[in-house]
């Protein structure tokens, strides 16, 4: 997608979704005024997202080096970058708000995993103040590590239909239930998810959880289907390392 792609689809959106928030904001008394800035809602949310399509690590490099050299005639109200930092939290809820309108649509094949998002090297645990608090220490198949994790359940085309962050020691399985409401038909996971409990809960609600089993549990039969559909999974998987390694989502 290019940048002015980018930009028209973020600004659809938000045509539709500012007066709703701002309707929202009145009624709960937290809005005390809405005076408009220089940057529009649109341009910070393009700039955040176009960040991730590019290939820096580091945001203030992006925007200092690539967003205020070659992007000016685009963005020609471009702020400062320490004020630009200042204005990413105000958006923060419509990105959300973003992402959960570009989900897919679930066509009765669903998979599920879930990835590590490291804060900070495990050395510097003690040191770390900007996720204090919310971070916590997980542990993956390989070693320990400081931060959150993502589970996410897209489709058998690659689209994301429900993700969630939760802090580092939270059960994969957990968060489940919550992003399989919309889910019908099987969903396919490692072992990780084993729990008769959660499938006996998912089928109430019209969803088959396939996993494989461990060695030292009862061998059970299985569908040659469900075998095949196991070996799928690596789908889910290419999809985690295109978010960690090329838009570049985990980044200290």
């Amino acid at each position: 997608m290019s940048l002015l792609e980018l930009f028209c689809h973020v600004d659809d959106f938000w045509k539709t979704f500012a007066p709703a928030w701002h309707q929202t904001l009145l009624q709960a008394g937290k809005l005390k005024r809405h005076r408009a800035g220089k940057l529009t809602a649109s341009e910070i949310m393009t700039i955040l997202i176009h960040f991730h399509q590019s290939h820096y690590r580091d945001f203030k490099a992006f925007y200092t080096e690539y967003v205020w050299k070659y992007l000016r005639p685009e963005f020609p109200a471009l702020v400062s970058y320490s004020r630009f930092v200042e204005l990413m939290p105000t958006v923060l809820v419509p990105l959300a708000a973003y992402l959960e309108s570009c989900c897919g649509t679930c066509n009765g094949l669903s998979f599920v995993d879930s990835t590590k998002l490291a804060v900070c090297h495990n050395r510097r645990i003690k040191q770390h103040r900007v996720f204090a608090g919310l971070a916590e220490r997980g542990k993956t198949l390989v070693d320990w590590f400081y931060g959150f994790k993502l589970p996410l359940v897209v489709n058998d085309e690659g689209a994301i239909l429900a993700c969630r962050l939760t802090p580092g020691n939270i059960d994969d399985r957990r968060p489940v239930l919550s992003m399989a409401q919309r889910l019908f038909g099987k969903l396919i996971g490692d072992k990780g998810y084993l729990s008769q409990e959660l499938v006996a809960t998912l089928l109430q609600q019209g969803v088959d959880l396939i996993t494989p089993i461990k060695r030292t549990m009862k061998q059970r039969l299985v569908k040659l289907n469900d075998k095949l559909l196991l070996r799928k999974r690596a789908i889910i998987e290419t999809i985690t390392d295109q978010l960690k390694n090329i838009s570049q989502i985990e980044h200290s």
